[in-house]
């Protein structure tokens, strides 16, 4: 129980920070959502730095991790996850995976925006 609301918590607090600057920066251009864009960098690099140190021993408990990887970045933004998952595959070596996994979910997420307006424009 502990876990999920460490999660919960930095999911919180990620969400709120992620509405904040995409409301602020969203709008400085019309076809460019420079709010989005930033917090999806900003994410990639806070959670290359807090899995990096993860990884490296004792310096981030497991409750760390839940609360600042799981919980704040993902919050925060899910490309984070999709992008230290993407790593793993190049890490790995494992191109086929990688290209099936990104491409597929860029594509098929795309196409799931346009079926789910579809869906509730016309039934």
């Amino acid at each position: 129980m502990k876990q999920a609301f460490l999660v919960f918590l930095g999911g919180g607090i990620g969400s709120c920070l992620r509405y904040l600057i995409s409301k602020s920066l969203n709008p400085v251009f019309s076809n460019f959502f420079l709010g989005t864009f930033l917090v999806n960098l900003i994410g990639c690099f806070l959670i290359g730095i807090i899995l990096g140190y993860a990884m490296k021993g004792s310096l981030l408990s497991q409750s760390h991790v839940l609360l600042l990887a799981t919980g704040f970045c993902g919050g925060f933004t899910t490309f984070s996850a999709f992008a230290f998952e993407n790593h793993n595959l190049i890490r790995m070596g494992d191109y086929l995976n990688l290209s099936l996994y990104t491409l597929g979910s860029i594509i098929i997420s795309i196409a799931a925006v346009f079926l789910g307006i579809w869906i509730s424009k016309n039934l």
